[in-house]
Order: structure tokens, then sequence, then C-alpha cells
């Protein structure tokens, strides 16, 4: 069954080739294509084109498929094209010609629309929540370790002092950037493009404002060819924020596979979160570090597959927009994963707390004794020179405590700071104006 099926059949080797994979993904779109529905025929009987009667049959079928959805007793069957046709068929068996109204107004195009603007709010509720615990983590590490010293490294060389509390602090602050760039997301996928049609309206009535407040939308895509034009934008937009949080685990995971390796012995892991060799007994590898490392790399690339796959479309919705799920549904998966491990691997680290002590990590504190001099009144060049000569000499000898108290170094992490921006970033996400709207649509509220 499909929703623009006439009197003929497609031949089997084009319905194969076009239909791809959408059967599987679409599944991951079938309760937000519900709520559209749900939301649409509300409109639908508010402008005349949908009886009371028929509403109610409507929405009571809706409800009950989307139970099973729910409770995972939905699927998208065989000679069945994809999610939309499927609840159609469904509900039209279930309840007769109410069923068939249900598409009055619309075309597949702003259906599929508004189930993945749906389906990516959703998801980013999902990435932020993650987000947020493991900054939470990251803040709380930070200041219990704040005070345990370790090697800063310019070039992969010996640099200046730095402490566990700047390294997860850092990392912190890089999700708190990231959650801004989430949140440009948000707003882009919180805006309505049901009613754009195929991309150019419908000549019945329709009331978008009132489909908007039905499914908590902040705004409407107002202008109806833009809506259509948007599908490929908001996925490139949504890929950007995803690729950022996965650049900041990147870089992270990279810093633990160099800490643990034993030449740096910065930190370890229980046994039972590395995995071995099959040849030598010794070996603890960082395996969790080094497939998020991967994993997030990969994620990376996804804006670029993104612009490429869109970049040359004129307006209009055509098919290739259709492969795009194919990339960006495990992408958001896999980063949630990786957050989520992430997260617990962290719970588990242990720190070394003597690394300084080392004669290698001696001329860290070169700098420190400059500025010593400095503050004696010696002017900097000269002072450079001096502790210069004595490193050449062999004669240098590093201070006995660390004084870097200036915002956001080793004596001042300004952690309360970085706290507060998060904080402020993630009140302006409306996802509680989006839960009770969706709530107050399955529960038949006004």
């Amino acid at each position: 069954m499909k929703l623009w099926q006439k009197d003929k059949e497609v031949e089997k080797s084009v319905e194969k080739f076009t239909v791809g994979n959408d059967r599987e993904l679409d599944l991951q779109l079938a309760p937000f294509d519900v709520l559209g529905s749900l939301a649409h025929t509300r409109m639908l009987n508010e402008i005349g084109l949908l009886n009371d009667e028929d509403l109610k049959q409507v929405q009571a079928g809706l409800k009950k498929i989307f139970k099973e959805i729910s409770d995972g007793d939905f699927k998208i069957d065989d000679h069945v094209e994809d999610v939309h046709s499927q609840v159609e068929l469904l509900l039209t068996e279930r309840i007769g010609e109410a069923g068939k109204k249900i598409h009055s107004g619309r075309s597949r195009n702003d259906q599929v629309l508004v189930d993945l603007k749906l389906f990516f709010r959703h998801q980013i509720h999902a990435i932020v929540s993650n987000t947020h615990l493991l900054f939470d983590q990251l803040i709380s590490q930070s200041e219990e370790h704040k005070n345990k010293l370790l090697p800063g490294y310019t070039h992969l060389q010996i640099a200046m002092p730095s402490s566990f509390g700047l390294w997860f602090g850092a990392y912190a602050e890089s999700l708190a950037d990231d959650l801004e760039v989430m949140l440009a997301a948000w707003k882009i996928c919180n805006k309505n493009p049901l009613g754009s049609a195929a991309g150019y309206g419908s000549s019945f009535p329709l009331n978008r404002t009132l489909t908007t407040t039905l499914l908590g939308f902040d705004s409407l895509n107002y202008n109806v060819v833009y809506a259509q034009m948007g599908r490929g934008k908001t996925e490139r937009i949504l890929a950007q924020a995803i690729s950022s949080v996965a650049a900041t685990l990147a870089k992270m995971a990279m810093d633990v596979c160099l800490f643990i390796n034993q030449n740096f012995a910065f930190i370890s892991f229980p046994d039972e979160l590395t995995t071995g060799s099959s040849i030598m007994p010794h070996k603890k590898n960082p395996d969790v570090f080094e497939l998020i490392r991967s994993r997030c790399n990969k994620i990376q690339a996804l804006p670029n597959e993104i612009a490429l796959m869109t970049t040359n479309l004129p307006s209009g919705y055509h098919r290739d927009l259709q492969l795009l799920k194919e990339n960006l549904f495990p992408a958001i998966q896999s980063l949630n994963e990786c957050l989520e491990m992430c997260a617990f691997m962290l719970q588990n680290i242990k720190i070394n707390e003597d690394i300084l002590r080392d004669e290698k990590y001696a001329y860290l504190f070169s700098v420190d004794a400059v500025n010593a001099e400095v503050l004696k009144g010696v002017p900097f060049r000269e002072a450079y020179k001096m502790v210069g000569a004595k490193i050449e000499k062999g004669e240098f000898s590093a201070p006995e405590k660390v004084s870097h108290t200036h915002e956001g170094s080793i004596g001042n992490l300004c952690n309360e700071q970085i706290s507060s921006q998060f904080s402020h970033t993630l009140q302006q996400f409306t996802f509680g104006k989006v839960d009770a709207a969706i709530s107050a649509l399955l529960a038949g509220e006004a």
C-alpha cells in the first residue's frame, strides 16, 4: 500500500531500490507520525473537514496505534511502503471510512517533515540529558581532583604545570559551548512545517497555528516553500551540533588513551573495564575510549556528508532527501551511546597523585621560575635568559609550589561560572513546553 498508488503496480526492482531501508528507519518515526496525525485531524475538525463523530473514531484509533508502537507491537508490512502508509492503512482497516479522511490538506512531504522535526526534538532532548550528566560529572571530578597536578603539553612536549582540575574542567566547558550549538539546532527543529503540503500549501483553509500549538512547537515555518526547503538544511544543522559534541568526546578519548599509556601512567581503570591481548598477558587496553574516539571522528564527517547530498538540489522535494535518514539516525544513536559510556568509564577513573615527582617534569616549572624573577623586579626578557642559562648548565631547580590564581587557572578553576553558563543555555530548551503539549494531545485535551 502506497499513499500515492493509482492503478498500476510499480516494477518490483524499482520499488525495492526506491524504498531502500526506509521501512526499518521509519519504525523510529512511527510514534511521531501518529502524533502529527492526532494534531492534524484535530485541526481538520476545527475547520469543518472532519465531523465530530469521525474525529472521535480517528483519535481513538490513532491513540491505540500509538500504544502499540510504545509497547513494541507495531511493524511496517512488506507490502507497505512507509510508516505513513502503514498508520493510515491500520486506521482505515479498524475504523472504516473515517480513516481515509486523515490525509486531507496534507502531502507525504509535509508528513515526513513534521515526523522528522518531532523525532529530532526527541533525540535532542536525549542528547542534552546525556550531555548534562557528563557535564556534571566532569565538574564534580574537576573539584575533587583540583589539587592534583599533571604535566601540560604543547607540541606533545612537556610545557607547563596543569592539573586534573583543569583537565576535567576544560572538557566540561567544551560541553557548555557544544550545548550552545545544540540550542541553535533545537530552535531550527522546533518550527512547525505541517500544512506546507507538497511545498506549495493547500486550497483548504488550514489552521497551521493550531497544529503548532497542539504539537508544542515554538513557531511555524511560515513560508510553505521554505518549509520544504528546510529538509536537508535542518539535518545539516543538527549534524553540526552533534558533531560539536562528538569533537569534544573524541579529543577527551585521545587524552585518555595517552594518559593510560605506561609511559605516561597518569590514570588507570579497573581491569574489568579494559581489554587484554591474545598473546601479551600484561596488556590493559583502553578499547572503550578508542572506540569512542573512532565513533566520534566518524560523526564529525556527518555535516559534510549531508552537505554533499543536498548542496546542488533546487527548491522543492527530491527523493535524494530520503537517504539523509541513513546517515543521521545511526549517528544520533552512536553519539548517545558514546556519551553514556564515557560517563560510565569516568565514574571509575583512578588518578595518579604523584606524577610530578618524576625528575623529567622539573622543567615544567621554568615559566614559574621566570615569573618569580619578574616579581622581584627583573625585566621579563632578562629573567627568561637567566632561567634558560640555568637549565643549560643543569643548575635549574623547580619551585616548591605552584601559585596560579587568575581566572581559569590551576588555583582558580571558575567551575561555578562554567556551570552557570551551562545552566543558562540549558534553561533555554523548551522541553517542558513540548512534553506538556504532547501529553495533552495524547490525553485529548484542548
